[in-house]
């Protein structure tokens, strides 16, 4: 009972003590990763920072751990206030009810502590403890769980926790649920937060762009204090698992084998599997323009539907390299594009135009060689167009290694073309992809090299 005692009071002031006292079988000390990561829990508490991202493979603990935490959490004050998010009603009021539960579990066992062992007085309200909502005694409204599809109107929090949003592989490829998901983050959740409260962001890294991802890039461009923890089930360089006894090094490659390299390093190693299945791995950079060009070209690829975006790109050839010039990447009707495109070719004083005349693009270089013509006098630019038979998927990926390794982007492109630069960095080699239009375009780039570099550079220019 002294030793119990001790532990006890270990457990008030410690959080791993806490987490070993509550569930001794899992969280032993030589399991290095979960000291660890109470710590960090803890060390985030007691900070000046505002979000703490974690990411961890799957079976380590990472929503026991939340669970333990937001009891020892709401023990240390009953004024405290958290909102828990997952990715539906059913498992965020799952963890609603592990927390409430283990607040009220009634001691049956002298030699076994219990919540109540560690903060006496700290117990649920009678009569406001269902299952999504409930108080403290003497506390008001000091947890809630919900989810993209639940409400979370009417409560402020002083910890909010982000529990595993996307469930599986289809979901991470989907554009519309990531959306959806920083939408429902951003301007449902975030609005909830009293003041100083802390955001805590627990995730299997699926995608770049995912919840964590996009999070994580906002902190660090907008300057908010946050830390990241990023934990791989395998370690390449020492050949060795995170923790031997939840995964095995033997039971880790079966189950890669099972599941796909791709997904596996997204939930295993925290690689999104945009990033492992990426078609183009890196992009050369230019700071200062080659002294001259041999000639400027354009390759343009219009919009075939309502959701496709104009790809209009200008480069300049030297020494058999393009350097782009300029990037047109837009979803405006053509009334806007047509006029656009023409002010673009003229102000880069491009000599030949390329454009592909599928699904209304001859009417469109048609409109932009007039109009450069007859409104902007721009006689320079001899305009083509012709109709692309081959396959789209297989042009992009026969030109990938080229574009890789003979395009040199501004080295500031990222900011000057954002939607481009998110289009050709997230293109997949295999699955569904759901625009194509920028490959599509820079692959032109390549095409038009290899003519050109057949027939001579002076032709093409006219």
């Amino acid at each position: 009972m002294i030793q119990l005692g001790a532990r006890i009071e270990l457990a008030r002031r410690s959080f791993f003590d806490y987490c070993r006292l509550k569930a001794p079988d899992f969280y032993k000390p030589d399991r290095k990763y979960l000291v660890e990561l109470c710590s960090e829990f803890q060390n985030f508490l007691d900070s000046d920072e505002r979000v703490l991202i974690i990411n961890l493979p799957p079976r380590h603990g990472k929503s026991r751990t939340a669970c333990l935490f937001a009891e020892w959490y709401l023990g240390q004050d009953i004024s405290r206030k958290i909102m828990i998010g997952s990715y539906n009603e059913t498992l965020s009021i799952m963890f609603s009810k592990n927390v409430r539960n283990s607040i009220s579990e009634v001691k049956a066992d002298k030699y076994k502590a219990v919540f109540s062992d560690v903060f006496p007085g700290v117990r649920i309200k009678h009569g406001d403890a269902a299952m999504n909502l409930w108080s403290l005694e003497g506390g008001y409204n000091n947890y809630l769980a919900t989810s993209p599809t639940g409400t979370a109107t009417g409560f402020g929090c002083s910890l909010m926790i982000i529990d595993d949003l996307i469930k599986n592989a289809e979901e991470a490829n989907n554009e519309s649920v990531k959306q959806k998901h920083w939408e429902w983050f951003t301007n449902t959740m975030l609005s909830r937060r009293e003041e100083g409260a802390k955001v805590i962001i627990i995730m299997t890294r699926w995608a770049s762009d995912d919840l964590a991802g996009k999070y994580l890039d906002f902190c660090k461009s907008e300057g908010v204090s946050h830390r990241h923890i990023s934990m791989k089930a395998y370690n390449k360089e020492t050949d060795t698992m995170l923790c031997s006894d939840i995964l095995s090094l033997e039971s880790y490659q079966n189950t890669v084998k099972a599941m796909g390299a791709d997904i596996a390093s997204a939930n295993y190693q925290q690689e999104p599997i945009d990033i492992k299945g990426k078609l183009y791995t890196s992009f050369k950079t230019y700071t200062d323009l080659p002294p001259h060009f041999e000639g400027i070209f354009s390759y343009t690829d219009t919009a075939d539907e309502g959701s496709d975006w104009l790809c209009s790109i200008i480069w300049g050839v030297y020494q058999r390299e393009a350097y782009i010039l300029d990037i047109y990447f837009s979803k405006d009707p053509m009334e806007i594009t047509e006029p656009e495109t023409a002010r673009r070719h003229k102000e880069y004083e491009v000599n030949n135009a390329r454009v592909e005349s599928n699904n209304g693009g001859r009417g469109f270089a048609r409109n932009v060689e007039r109009i450069s013509k007859e409104q902007m006098q721009n006689c320079r630019t001899i305009w083509t167009w012709f109709h692309q038979s081959a396959n789209k998927k297989a042009r992009i990926i026969t030109y990938a290694t080229w574009i890789m390794e003979h395009v040199y982007y501004p080295v500031n492109w990222r900011d000057r073309f954002p939607d481009y630069y998110d289009a050709m960095n997230k293109y997949q080699r295999e699955g569904k992809n759901a625009h194509d239009d920028a490959p599509d375009a820079t692959t032109g780039i390549a095409e038009t090299m290899l003519v050109s570099s057949k027939v001579g550079t002076s032709k093409l220019r006219g």
